[in-house]
């Protein structure tokens, strides 16, 4: 089954003094603001959104929900999982790039061992679909049970 999900970014004005809005089709972005201030000075976030920080956001999701999948596979069913989703982006070339990707995890399963956890949380990182959109950086994983 193919599925095309969109969003639909805005840009008015220079790369510096410019700023945009980002809307989604589902309505939970909706004239988001961003701008170069949003993307490389306000690091509370409070300003607008950037792009990293929906990448950030699209992998937590998708890694968690791929992690009960897999769980479920396994004989588990997760009370709880939380995932941040870190997303760094630095100096590559004379440019910025995302140069890696870390994944903290912590989960509430009853009846698994950390270990089992382990394994499962590294095969949900490997089998997520972003996870497989972005295998072009490192992505490493933080997994532990509360």
């Amino acid at each position: 089954m193919a599925l095309t999900r969109r969003s639909t970014a805005t840009w008015k004005g220079s790369g510096k003094e410019g700023s945009g809005t980002v809307t989604s089709t589902s309505g939970v972005l909706k004239d988001a603001p961003h701008s170069f201030l949003t993307r490389f000075v306000s690091e509370d976030g409070k300003a607008g959104t950037n792009p990293e920080e929906l990448i950030a956001a699209a992998h937590a999701s998708c890694f968690t929900m791929k992690l009960s999948f897999v769980l479920g596979a396994g004989g588990h069913t997760a009370d709880e999982l939380t995932c941040t989703a870190n997303v760094k982006l630095d100096k590559v070339g004379d440019g910025q790039g995302i140069v890696g990707i870390h994944l903290e995890l912590t989960g509430r399963v009853k009846g698994i061992s950390p270990e089992d956890f382990q394994r499962f949380a590294e095969d949900a990182k490997n089998g997520c679909p972003i996870s497989q959109a972005l295998k072009a950086v490192p992505i490493t994983l933080e997994a532990k049970l509360a």
